[in-house]
C-alpha cells in the first residue's frame, strides 16, 4: 500500500482539556508517524481562509469564531491509508453519533466543538497541508528524509 499523509487539527475545546498526549497515542498506536507539528493561534483570517469551502454554510461564522477562540494543535500524519485510518480514529461527526473509542466519542461534547478536524481525501490533505506547513511536499517523503522538517 501507498504511504499518504493528511491532516490534523486538534480543535481547541480538546487543547483546553489538555488531551494531546492521549490523541497523540492513538495517532501513533494506528501507526500513524507525526511528521509535522506545531501550536497554532488563528486569526479569524485565517480560520475563515482554512474554511472557505464551508463560508456558505450556516455553521460558517460559528465555526471560525470557534477555532480562533484558542490555541489549536497541527500536525501532518504519515502512514499506510493515513486519511481513512485517520478519519477512522477521529469518528463521526457529532460525538452523540461517533462510535464508541473513537477521539470525538470519547473527548468532543457537541457537533460543534467536536474535538479535532482531519483532511477527507488525498486532494484535500495536499491543500490543508500546504496551509499550514508549506514547506512540506505532500507526495514526496525526501522532506522526512532530509531532516528538513
Amino acid at each position: 500500500m501507498a504511504i499518504e499523509r493528511t491532516l490534523s487539527i486538534i480543535k481547541p475545546d480538546a487543547v483546553k482539556k489538555n488531551v494531546i498526549g492521549q490523541i497523540y497515542s492513538r495517532f501513533e498506536n494506528a501507526r500513524l508517524k507525526i511528521i509535522a507539528a506545531r501550536m497554532v493561534c488563528l486569526s479569524c483570517a485565517d480560520a475563515e481562509k482554512f474554511y472557505l469551502l464551508h463560508k456558505d454554510q450556516p455553521f460558517f461564522r460559528d465555526l471560525v469564531k470557534f477555532m480562533a477562540s484558542d490555541p489549536v494543535m497541527v500536525q501532518v500524519l504519515e502512514g499506510e491509508r493515513a486519511v481513512s485510518k485517520n478519519r477512522e480514529l477521529m469518528g463521526a461527526t457529532d460525538p452523540k453519533k461517533a462510535e464508541k473509542g473513537t477521539i470525538r466519542a470519547d473527548f468532543a461534547v457537541s457537533i460543534d466543538c467536536n474535538a479535532i478536524h482531519g483532511s477527507d481525501s488525498l486532494k484535500t490533505a495536499a491543500v490543508e497541508i500546504a496551509f499550514f506547513f508549506p514547506q512540506i511536499d505532500v507526495y514526496s517523503q525526501s522532506v522526512v528524509a532530509s531532516g528538513n522538517i
